[in-house]
Order: C-alpha cells, then sequence, then structure tokens
C-alpha cells in the first residue's frame, strides 16, 4: 500500500515529507510502547501511534519505517519534525483513534505481523 492511501484512508494530514507519498509500506504497527515496536516491526512499516516524543522518530529510524501516524490529531513538536525530515520518514496525523485507524488499514488490506487477510 502506497503511504497517499494510507493518507486517503485516515483521512490524514501530512505534517513533513510530502515528497515521499509514493513510497510503499508493507505492514502496519500500532503502539504507543516503543519496545513493542523494536520487538515486532519487520520490514518497511507504518506506525500508529499517539506517543508524541522524540524517541518515536528515533524508534522508527532505527527500525527503517517510512511513515508514522499521529492518532487522536496529536501534533508532533519542531524538533521532532526536524528529526522526521533529517531521517526521511513521513509525519501524517488523523483524528481517528489507534483502534479505528488500526482497523481501518487492516481491512484495506495492509498486513501486521506478517499475516495477509
Amino acid at each position: 500500500m502506497k503511504i497517499q492511501d494510507i493518507q486517503q484512508l485516515l483521512d490524514a494530514q501530512v505534517v513533513c515529507g510530502e515528497e515521499s507519498l509514493g513510497k510503499h509500506v508493507y505492514s502496519a504497527c500500532g503502539s504507543d510502547m516503543m519496545s513493542d515496536v523494536l520487538a515486532y516491526v519487520k520490514d518497511q512499516a507504518v506506525l500508529l501511534t499517539g506517543l508524541v516524543n522524540s524517541q518515536v522518530i528515533r524508534t522508527a529510524e532505527m527500525m527503517d519505517m517510512v511513515c508514522i501516524v499521529f492518532v487522536r490529531s496529536k501534533s508532533p513538536n519542531e524538533e521532532m519534525i526536524e528529526l522526521a525530515k533529517d531521517s526521511g520518514i513521513v509525519l501524517m496525523k488523523t483524528e481517528k483513534r489507534l483502534y479505528e485507524a488500526c482497523g481501518t488499514l487492516y481491512v484495506n488490506g495492509l498486513i501486521g505481523n506478517g499475516k495477509k487477510i
């Protein structure tokens, strides 16, 4: 699935990384615990989270993630935006809650944990 498809499905606002909306993601992870992200994320993935701090960007960078979606209209600060720009990570935000955002992506074919629907 392309990042632009995720943007449309979640009615998300792009915070930074508009030039990378054509990139593909192959799985998704929804978590506020970065230790779970480190343990379970594989491949190029999108992270959905309500956690807003620079550790989210650093974790995504370590895991070669290409996109982070902040749920519940959470907004990253300037430091986070600069870190994401430097790492080539797309940042978006959506009004949807984590459960709804993950479910929307799942029913539209984006997998998690290597299982395809």
